[in-house]
């Protein structure tokens, strides 16, 4: 049984089926696994048998999740009910990790209740994609090392953080996914030497908007980095702009939020190709960000949420950056605006410093190498489902 909740859960999960699949016909004797659960439209062509669409369901910060609590609640205990049925053989959380941690421990609390000689089923919990417990609230770790059979870890400085803490608790760094993703598709990271102004030549700065993946990240980012666009045109009058957007909804809602430029070319989908010809991005902190890392493209990136998600967050919230990059190489590569700092004044700014100050292009594109060659190489999903077998050795 997979759970994931997001389009980007939906795609890993699915990349995960596929190992599954093929790491399960190579054992002595081959074995066929059956996937059914909870995810998004990736999942379904991939015939795992979804109970319901769960990424139709994506909300960000803790008063979308209150405002949305009993539609979440019902969700969980269909999903719960599910599984106590079906008794599958492990439960896969894939990303989202407030759902799944809990839906983790209900699991672990109904067989602890429950199992006896009569009703053996005692599932392998698994989490593929650390949820940030290392970032805010970190007893949480506790949770997983009381619940949870194998943790498989997407970043290298996750295991020896849980290591520190809950040393009984297993976890697997298989590498990030985006590297074999990318990898398989013939592309490599951007080498940082090829961006010297003799290179560039004197066509127009290519700068990409990527507000994010959500209705509520795109209504309080949008506006934010059309502003900072108009700014930045005002000193490059021939700047060339770009936003990319995960699906077609999206794009309905952003005509509909604010007059584009007319100029603006709007793509769906096809992120890589968009990064691969970037001077420059103006990205939401997320999973996108790693994604401007490996393409080696200097990015300035903003949050905004709600007034109380964020009043909340800056009293839990324990790391220096929300940027994956950053928090990586553990100093501010990319230039970060959160809530009120994210205005377009400022965010120009760096936008500009980032065209135009070559040296500092060159090195962030060597830091941006250095990040993206510690996440490992390609097979994170064939080692993830190796790890997730073993436990069945």
């Amino acid at each position: 049984m997979l759970i994931a909740g997001e389009a980007s859960g939906d795609l890993l999960a699915t990349e995960l089926v596929s190992a599954l699949h093929a790491q399960s016909s190579i054992l002595d004797p081959p074995s066929s696994p059956v996937f059914y659960g909870a995810g998004g439209s990736r999942m379904a062509a991939a015939e795992v048998e979804l109970a319901l669409d769960l990424t139709q369901h994506s909300v960000i910060g803790i008063s979308d999740v209150l405002k949305n609590y009993f539609k979440f609640r019902r969700l969980f205990h269909q999903l719960l009910k599910l599984a106590i049925k079906r008794q599958p053989d492990a439960i896969i959380g894939v990303d989202y990790g407030g759902f799944n941690l809990r839906f983790g421990h209900a699991i672990k609390q109904y067989v602890r209740k429950n199992q006896s000689a009569s009703t053996p089923w005692n599932p392998k919990i698994i989490q593929f994609v650390s949820p940030q417990v290392w970032a805010s609230r970190p007893g949480r770790a506790n949770l997983l090392a009381a619940d949870y059979d194998l943790l498989l870890s997407i970043f290298p400085f996750e295991k020896v953080w849980y290591a520190k803490r809950v040393p009984k608790l297993r976890v697997e760094f298989v590498g990030h996914p985006m590297v074999e993703r990318f990898i398989s598709e013939g592309r490599v990271p951007r080498a940082p030497d090829t961006d010297i102004l003799g290179a560039r030549g004197t066509r127009p700065s290519e700068i990409l908007l990527l507000p994010g993946s959500r209705a509520d990240e795109l209504r309080r980012h949008l506006p934010v980095m059309l502003g900072a666009l108009k700014l930045i045109r005002e000193k490059l009058l021939s700047a060339k702009a770009k936003m990319v957007l995960p699906d077609e909804a999206l794009k309905q809602l952003a005509d509909r939020l604010t007059a584009l430029p007319s100029d603006m070319e709007i793509q769906i989908g096809n992120l890589p190709q968009a990064l691969a010809q970037a001077d420059v991005a103006i990205a939401s902190t997320g999973t996108v960000t790693m994604e401007c890392a490996f393409f080696g493209v200097p990015t300035v990136t903003l949050y905004k949420t709600s007034w109380s998600t964020y009043q909340i967050g800056k009293r839990i919230v324990k790391v220096k950056w929300l940027t994956m990059p950053n928090i990586l190489a553990d100093e501010e590569i990319y230039p970060e605006f959160v809530q009120g700092a994210a205005t377009p004044g400022p965010i120009a700014g760096a936008a500009l410093e980032l065209l135009q100050n070559e040296p500092r292009r060159i090195q962030i594109k060597k830091r941006l190498a250095e990040v993206v060659s510690s996440l490992g190489g390609p097979g994170a999903t064939t080692r993830a489902a190796t790890a997730i077998l073993s436990l069945f050795a």
